[in-house]
């Protein structure tokens, strides 16, 4: 019985460590009929968000409680996300904010949306030059289905076109 705990408790932690290698963030575009505008929501882990702004900028950075590292991040993502129509014009996103809640780091962009949009490109390029395992997904959400898009390994530009 002793054997039997031990080995689910180190499948547990080993579960556990895994886990927290996992290199991942979470975009949303959001079609907002009410505004109308197109609102881009960047989700990020906390803890990554610190290890990136330490490696990238200063390694005594505190993100947690320092303004100014906080906008510095937030202007390193935008800098990172790039959106496009389908034939290739630039959507210029504004930047709206940034905050801290619970374990994630947010970063807002917006744009009014644009008419007669049919899809989008993208290139989500944060924390993938840190970390190759990086994983950015974006979800496309408000215009018909919900469309995802996955950046890991060598992607930079994917597409998609939006339901009718």
């Amino acid at each position: 019985m002793f054997k039997a705990v031990i080995t689910v408790a180190l499948l547990l932690l080993s579960q556990a460590a895994w886990a927290h290698q996992l290199k991942a963030a979470i975009t949303t575009v959001l079609f907002n009929e009410r505004t109308n505008n197109l609102e881009v929501m960047h989700r990020f882990y906390l803890h990554d968000s610190e290890h990136a702004i330490q490696h990238l900028y200063n390694k005594n950075a505190d993100l947690m409680q320092d303004d100014v590292t906080q906008t510095q991040f937030a202007r390193y993502v935008e800098g990172q996300f790039k959106l496009q129509t389908l034939s290739g014009e630039p959507l210029n996103l504004h930047s709206v904010g940034h905050q801290i809640e619970g374990k994630f780091f947010w970063v807002y962009q917006e744009i009014e949306i644009p008419k007669k949009v049919k899809g989008f490109r993208m290139s989500h390029g944060a924390l993938r030059e840190l970390w190759p395992s990086q994983v950015n997904m974006v979800n496309i959400e408000g215009k018909g289905e919900i469309k995802t898009l996955t950046f890991s390994g060598e992607d930079q530009w994917l597409s998609t076109e939006l339901s009718k």
